[in-house]
């Protein structure tokens, strides 16, 4: 496969570097990911941008773009900003939350739903997880009853990012526990509905900026009509919106770790000990040798979902290869990264240690390592 950019995506990737440089610079970074704090300034500009509607239509507000040119413009926010908690909260937005709603959403759900998830007037979050249901997510243990027209939910979420600060969550209860994946239904749910709850924000190693917590649903009335797909079918919604995002949401970490490094190659030849540049001695070269090969191996990964996705073809076992070998070389090109800056890089004002926080996560947002390689295992037919 040719996976070299069309003048249309590179076009967009320039453009998103462009305006992360410019308009993502947050003078108070490093204070507000201290205090754990969402820049919704920030993801309104986005919004403004055009990046929330990417790869949305037209006909629903946005900007109608094919998937790797939604790839490239991630990959280009990642390679402007340093701010990663942000564009996790635009990448958990757009591919569990709009994504699910324009695949499976009604005519009448997509004209109401879209075009403000898109502009950034909404900010979407996905409910998944449970307490007792994390890897094994189809164990959940919330409940939807059928009431006439509604459907009543009961049950909590745990790990949902954006929550404090979200307007609309697509969230995944069961009809019938007796039925497993069979009962699971996935739901749209808005802020104010009455027994929603947001009690309690949970406090993390990395991506700190981007806002998350625990969702309670307590005798909560959704409308038949705020039901996602059909009834006992939200397996398929819940797999398609990791699909999309364990392809797409690794494209920002590339972006990362171009950027970074570029800033360690110019540390590199700056820095000088013993008389000579760093990157003179060959332990500090070949850790940027190491940091080069991951990112000409890890881009193809990457870009060959955006290519499956584009032409209608299954990505399941690509995508948990793209995100299992992306987010773990990840992590060693940050660990890379804190050892060629030394000291200087285990502090807090440069915000290499920042990275490497951040990074962890990727091992385990989207389904951990783990499970990566069980859906690797099965696509093998093992």
């Amino acid at each position: 496969m040719d996976f070299g950019l069309s003048e249309q995506q590179q076009r967009w990737q320039d453009d998103a570097v462009r305006f992360a440089r410019e308009q993502l610079v947050d003078p108070e970074s490093v204070a507000r990911e201290a205090r754990g704090e969402f820049w919704r300034e920030g993801y309104e500009r986005c919004g403004r941008f055009g990046v929330l509607g990417l790869p949305v239509p037209a006909a629903y507000g946005g900007q109608g773009a094919d998937v790797p040119t939604a790839v490239a413009a991630m990959e280009g926010l990642g390679y402007g900003t340093r701010d990663q908690g942000l564009l996790f909260s635009l990448n958990a937005h757009l591919w569990t939350n709009s994504i699910p709603i324009l695949v499976y959403g009604t005519e009448a759900q997509k004209q109401q739903y879209l075009p403000p998830l898109g502009d950034g007037t909404l900010i979407g979050a996905n409910g998944a997880s449970e307490p007792d249901a994390g890897s094994d997510i189809f164990s959940l243990r919330t409940r939807a009853v059928r009431d006439g027209d509604h459907y009543v939910l009961n049950g909590a979420k745990t790990f949902v990012s954006n929550a404090p600060v979200a307007d609309l969550f697509v969230t995944y209860a069961t009809v019938n526990p007796a039925l497993g994946a069979m009962g699971v239904t996935a739901f749209i749910v808005e802020r104010n509905t009455p027994g929603l709850s947001v009690p309690k924000h949970l406090d993390k190693m990395g991506l700190r900026t981007s806002p998350m917590a625990e969702v309670v649903f307590e005798d909560c009335r959704i409308p038949v009509s705020q039901r996602l797909g059909r009834e006992g079918r939200g397996v398929g919604v819940f797999e398609c919106s990791m699909e999309w995002e364990r392809g797409c949401i690794l494209a920002s970490c590339l972006g990362v770790m171009e950027r970074q490094l570029a800033d360690c190659i110019t540390h590199a030849r700056s820095r000088k000990q013993f008389g000579k540049a760093i990157g003179k001695y060959q332990s500090v070269a070949n850790r940027l040798v190491d940091m080069k090969v991951r990112i000409d191996t890890c881009r193809p990964l990457i870009y060959r979902i955006g290519a499956l996705k584009d032409r209608g073809a299954d990505a399941t076992t690509e995508a948990a290869v793209a995100k299992l070998y992306v987010s773990e070389s990840f992590v060693k090109s940050c660990l890379d990264a804190v050892q060629i800056f030394g000291g200087y890089g285990y502090m807090t004002e440069q915000q290499v240690e920042r990275d490497l926080r951040d990074s962890v996560s990727s091992t385990l947002y989207s389904g951990t390592s783990e499970i990566q390689r069980n859906i690797i295992a099965k696509g093998l037919g093992l």
